[in-house]
């Protein structure tokens, strides 16, 4: 790993609004950071002498004054963020401005030489600053170990094909995917909104005031312990609502309710949806149902959290068709609440984690920042 130079308090403040920024002029610097403009002058004179800054060209004003133009310099270097799905692993490397580098996606099970593929796709002289790996468990610090266990091989193999010395940080991945939507996705422009994903498992990631709100022990929206089911003479059992309402359990039933009249039965969930877009009662029917079900649990989450907004994810939750079912069901067990479909679909969650990973990778640059100017 390539530690980031010592800078002053008020190039770490530059660097860290350049980055955000993109490109900048020293006076759009300065107005950033709420800098005077010979602070700034001298704090970007350090950052190009350590190679975090650099000269991007010219801009031309109103009054017909050019102003030098900076972007990040190639010392600040790049993050990577790894998504550990299901069935697929998506990565991508990154800027510390944001700007995409290289992505690799392969199966699961070549997550290491998909790592790998994103790494040699790097400029050789960028220092990669962090890691950010999405995992679908909890992931405070006291609960590394179920997270890591969770994974398995699958984690301990990307492990070994990381780069030593680079600090890796665990993220839940549906928060990251709460993250792209809202920022890139169906939630932006609101500060306080729910995404419930429903696909193999379940999950909800819950953004209050612009923050995804993790809880005391990293464990907020974890759906699947949610007691399930819930009557006279039934016994909640461990993660049953996740087993009853994933998408196996939603093929399960369909092929067991399946007509010998109507073909052969889906085998996907994608199948399924698609089947009932074309007209097929069975699939309709199961269709509907699901959106009941999920509707119904939407319900829970608006009684505990009132968002206002619910994005639906997931490799089912995201299917438009649910919408109908799932906003009457909502309608009908609680107050109004917009339900809306996801827009980042399945790069949600390496999307969320590679801003995570950028956000983790200005604050190595940065925090060394401790001499007083």
């Amino acid at each position: 790993m390539v530690r980031a130079p010592r800078l002053t308090e008020s190039a770490g403040a530059v660097f860290a609004v350049l980055a955000q920024a993109g490109t900048a002029t020293r006076p759009q610097l300065a107005s950033l950071a709420r800098l005077s403009k010979p602070t700034v002058s001298s704090a970007v004179a350090e950052l190009e002498g350590v190679h975090l800054a650099a000269h991007s060209g010219t801009s031309s004003g109103g009054t017909g004054r050019s102003a030098a133009v900076y972007r990040l310099g190639p010392a600040a270097g790049a993050v990577l963020a790894v998504d550990l799905g299901p069935a697929l692993t998506r990565v991508r490397a990154c800027a510390l401005d944001g700007s995409l580098l290289a992505e690799a996606t392969g199966p699961r099970e070549d997550a290491a030489d998909v790592v790998r593929d994103a790494l040699s796709a790097l400029p050789g002289d960028a220092p990669l600053r962090t890691i950010v790996v999405a995992v679908g468990d909890v992931t405070a610090p006291q609960r590394m170990r179920p997270a890591t266990a969770k994974a398995g091989p699958v984690f301990d193999a990307v492990t070994v094909a990381l780069p030593p010395g680079v600090p890796v940080h665990l993220e839940n991945n549906v928060n990251c995917a709460a993250l792209a939507e809202l920022h890139e996705g169906s939630a932006r422009g609101r500060h306080t909104f729910g995404y419930l994903r429903i696909g193999v498992g379940i999950g909800l990631g819950i953004v209050v005031g612009g923050q995804v709100l993790a809880g005391a022990n990293g464990a907020a929206g974890e759906l699947a312990r949610l007691p399930y089911p819930w009557d006279d003479g039934l016994e909640p059992r461990h993660e049953a609502l996740e087993e009853y309402i994933g998408a196996r359990s939603l093929l399960r039933r369909a092929a067991e309710a399946w007509p010998d009249t109507d073909g052969s039965c889906p085998r996907t969930a994608e199948q399924l949806f698609a089947r009932a877009a074309e007209g097929s009662a069975a699939a309709r029917a199961m269709v509907d149902r699901h959106a009941v079900d999920v509707g119904r649990l939407a319900a829970a989450v608006t009684a505990v959290l009132d968002p206002g907004l619910l994005v639906l994810g997931g490799s089912t939750g995201a299917f438009p068709q649910l919408l109908p079912g799932v906003r009457a069901e909502l309608e009908r067990l609680s107050w109004p609440t917009e339900v809306v479909s996801s827009q980042v679909g399945d790069l949600g969650t390496v999307v969320g984690a590679a801003r995570l990973a950028v956000a983790r990778g200005v604050q190595t640059v940065t925090q060394v920042a401790r001499t007083k100017d």
